[in-house]
């Protein structure tokens, strides 16, 4: 059985990990860290601490509904995240994660035309 890193838990709710495969398990949200278990493996499970946080960023769609976000870390890369309610989720994120840290990521057509626009410049 894995070790919560987290004294006091502030926010618990259903999610899935997408790193390779759905991973279905719960996400726990506490004083210290960000922690995900695995529902069918104990063993399973990320922790990231909130001093390891860089920024947060999230995929919304139209209507203000949020589908996933991922956690940039500062060493170990990124982890893509969806719970059952992401906003709250997130909501309970700022207690730990400065405003300026929590991002709204790109979507679709601003990437297309980001890669456009870095294709006209490489002309001149």
């Amino acid at each position: 059985m894995a070790k919560s890193l987290n004294t006091k838990v502030e926010y618990t709710e259903k999610a899935t990990s997408m790193m390779g495969l759905g991973t279905y398990g719960d996400v726990m949200l506490g004083d210290v860290a960000f922690e995900f278990y695995n529902e069918k493996n104990t063993e399973d499970f990320i922790q990231i601490p909130w001093s390891e946080v860089d920024y947060v960023a999230a995929e919304v769609l139209p209507g203000k509904k949020i589908a996933r976000f991922a956690i940039f870390t500062k060493e170990n890369g990124h982890y893509t995240f969806s719970t059952r309610d992401n906003k709250a989720t997130l909501r309970a994120m700022r207690g730990h994660v400065p405003d300026d840290k929590l991002q709204k990521s790109p979507n679709v057509f601003q990437v297309m035309k980001a890669g456009v626009r870095s294709l006209s410049h490489l002309g001149r």
